[in-house]
């Protein structure tokens, strides 16, 4: 019998090395390229021997706004994985699990009743199809075969898929990948309960490409000029490290690795002054070392890039869990008053359009600007909508034009708004600028005279205070008046409203308000709020001694409303929707 379903959640379970991240990303990519609209979720371990791990894929026909509450099916590869993961699938939902190393006869009577099991020898099967290792380095594919023949994928787009995988690989490799899929995919399932075919895509027609949150990010940067960039490896930013590190070379630019955190952001910081906005990224321990240097960029007036993938903290933290904790150290981060601008994508689309805003917010302004992601996003991978390149990629090379005179810090700019130019560029006057981290005047020359404090640090200021002008407002998810607006920040987006949805369906007066801005924040915010009952400030970090989370304190410091509350968790998992729907049930009896 074959279902026709409209999604499917699928959970992986196993471990790191049995490549269970490579199978949901051929999922995914086989989605983005069938018109179809996916989100993915993973764990990893934090040590270097592995250990057990998941990749979840939700794939639909139509919108997709998270990796799903309750899995459908899960393909467990150990006893351990069918143990510790089968409370992740639905009533009903289906197991298929390798039978040579969970024993059907250890599987309790009451989770036969309560689950449906497909039992299938993937271990030993594998070796039969590909040789003595595929134990090990092949029952990942074989394993994909079955899924492919239990959804009735396609099979030519998978081939394709994995012979992209291997290319510039022995061609041997690539057979034996072909093999083990075609060996699963030929698999009778005499014992599966029934098939199951998605129905058409929306996105028919439509253009999609399929990537990461942190290859998104890396392409937009290139799109948007960037050429130069230095970095410390750390996970989760190093993906987007050795992607630019491949990748600048090809469009005449360069990523250095640098012998630590300080280093790469001080050698940014120079590119940037060189007349090109550069870019620099790590992950909360290794802003913590950065801070002093954006200090030195806030004070210098000096456009800079810096990317920030959040992960669970403090010190050394959970490496490879997500987190939203490092919100206050880029608003606030560092000594004396220096501002920056903080900007937080919500999706893996939105990291790609949020790099290109970045940079040119960071040159318009003359500022620093931190793109604040987390694991979360730096890992799922997304389909969305192949970007128009013409209309993007713009070329922010230096203008060494002649000019009469120049003030890089010249109080009398409107707003405080003010650029470098170029070294290089000849100043007709002979009165050329210098750049320094001390005080200064509107030269740049170091001084010591309270008056130009005060006037500087307005300026530095005001041109923030001007940009929150023309930042676009959130626009409300569900109605505009109510009795909960729920506030999303970052990769909390689709949950959240996924929540609203849910909730609206169920008869409840319940919105959603997402705010992409962290710093400075758009203006008006407070006449959304007014509108309604309760506002909750839903966020993956502690609550705090304050009982509000991060970016919660920042709004009731910022509107002084004490409506608005936080719900909060700190587990190292993304949001799930009955999560928060429970959250809010609670605060609101």
């Amino acid at each position: 019998m074959v279902s026709k379903i409209s999604e499917a959640v699928i959970r992986i379970a196993g471990n790191s090395q049995d490549g269970i991240q490579a199978i949901g990303g051929f999922l995914a990519r086989l989605a983005g390229r069938s018109e179809q609209e996916v989100m993915t979720f993973m764990t990893i371990p934090s040590t270097i021997s592995g250990g057990p791990s998941i990749f979840q894929v939700r794939i639909g026909s139509g919108e997709v706004l998270s990796a799903g509450d309750e899995a459908d099916m899960l393909l467990a590869f150990y006893d351990h994985s069918y143990t510790a993961h089968l409370g992740s699938l639905r009533k009903g939902g289906i197991v298929v699990y390798d039978s040579d190393h969970l024993k059907p006869e250890a599987i309790p009577a009451e989770n036969l009743s309560k689950y449906r099991h497909v039992g299938v020898p993937i271990s030993s099967l594998t070796i039969e199809a590909i040789g003595g290792t595929g134990r090990d380095k092949g029952k990942n594919v074989y394993a994909l075969g079955l899924l492919a023949r239990m959804f009735d994928l396609n099979v030519p787009k998978l081939h394709r898929l994995l012979q992209e995988r291997f290319t510039g690989k022995d061609p041997k490799i690539a057979e034996t990948a072909l093999n083990a899929f075609n060996a699963g995919y030929n698999y009778t399932l005499a014992t599966a309960p029934e098939l199951f075919q998605f129905k058409p895509g929306e996105n028919v027609g439509q253009a999609q490409v399929v990537m990461s949150g942190n290859e998104a990010l890396a392409y937009g940067l290139i799109a948007a000029g960037v050429r130069f960039g230095a970095g410390y490896p750390i996970t989760p930013w190093s993906d987007i490290m050795e992607l630019l590190r491949r990748e600048l070379p090809k469009y005449g630019g360069q990523f250095q690795q640098c012998e630590d955190e300080i280093a790469s952001v001080s050698m940014a910081i120079g590119a940037s002054w060189g007349g090109r906005v550069a870019v620099t990224g790590s992950s909360g321990p290794g802003i913590s070392l950065k801070t002093e240097a954006i200090g030195w960029a806030v004070m210098a007036e000096m456009p800079l890039v810096v990317v920030d993938v959040q992960r669970g903290g403090p010190s050394t933290g959970m490496p490879t869990n997500i987190e939203q904790s490092d919100l206050n150290i880029a608003v606030y981060g560092g000594h004396g008053d220096s501002p920056r601008v903080v900007i937080a994508p919500s999706s893996v689309e939105d990291c790609f359009y949020s790099a290109i805003e970045a940079v040119n917010i960071a040159r318009k302004y003359s500022t620093p600007v931190i793109l604040l992601t987390d694991q979360g996003i730096a890992t799922r991978i997304e389909a969305f909508k192949e970007p128009d390149l013409q209309k993007v990629v713009q070329d922010i090379s230096p203008d060494y034009s002649a000019v009469t005179e120049h003030k890089p810090y010249d109080l009398s700019a409107p707003d405080g708004v003010t650029r470098h130019i170029a070294p290089g560029t000849r100043v007709a006057s002979g009165k050329y600028p210098v750049v320094t981290g001390l005080e200064h005047d509107e030269l740049g020359h170091p001084t010591g005279s309270p008056k130009l404090h005060v006037q500087m640090t307005a300026k530095r200021r005001n041109k923030l205070k001007k940009l929150a002008t023309e930042l676009p407002a959130p626009v409300v998810y569900g109605a505009p008046e109510g009795q909960v607006l729920l506030v999303s920040w970052g990769s909390a987006q689709g949950p959240v409203q996924e929540a609203v949805k849910a909730a609206r369906a169920a008869g409840k007066a319940v919105s959603s308000l997402h705010i992409k801005y962290i710093s400075p924040l758009p203006n008006d915010l407070e006449k959304i709020f007014e509108a309604f009952t309760h506002v909750f400030v839903v966020e993956l970090n502690d609550e705090g001694v304050n009982g509000i989370g991060q970016f919660g304190g920042l709004l009731r410091v910022r509107y002084a409303d004490k409506k608005i509350r936080g719900i909060t968790k700190c587990d190292g998992l993304t949001w799930k929707v009955r999560e928060i729907l429970d959250r809010v049930a609670a605060l609101t009896a």
